[in-house]
This record gives C-alpha cells, sequence and structure tokens, in this order.
C-alpha cells in the first residue's frame, strides 16, 4: 500500500489514503526509520522500504501491513 511519511514536530506520521487513515508512529524497529517495522498508534505495523537516514520528508513509499490492531 502506498504510505506518505511525514514529520510533526519531533514526531512522525504515517498517511495511507486509500484508508483516510493519518496516525503517529509510536515505534520503529530501527531508529533510522527505514528498512524495518514500524508502528502506528492504532496498531498496525507497516514494513517500510530501507532507504537513506536522511531521505527528505515527506515521502510516499510502498509499504506492507504486517498486522491489525488489538481487538
Amino acid at each position: 500500500m502506498k504510505v506518505t511519511i511525514g514529520r510533526r514536530g519531533e514526531r512522525y506520521q504515517a498517511y495511507v489514503a486509500k484508508k483516510d487513515l493519518e496516525e503517529v508512529i509510536v515505534a520503529t524497529e530501527h531508529p533510522a526509520l527505514w528498512g524495518g517495522w514500524v508502528e502506528l498508534a492504532n496498531g498496525w505495523r507497516l514494513d517500510l522500504p530501507a532507504m537513506a537516514p536522511d531521505t527528505r520528508l515527506p515521502v510516499t513509499v510502498t509499504a506492507r501491513r504486517l498486522s491489525e490492531p488489538a481487538a
């Protein structure tokens, strides 16, 4: 799915247009954000592609959803 990653202040945000979903990124697998999973405030985990740590934001990437939020 296409996900736009941006930054608001000190926090990263993810926007999924097809779901009209905008959530704060609350946890990451790697400190550099790219090349691992990120967890959104709603519980979704997304697998992001490997990119340079200094990638300019906002950027739209193809991500894969790894899990659904807990019920």
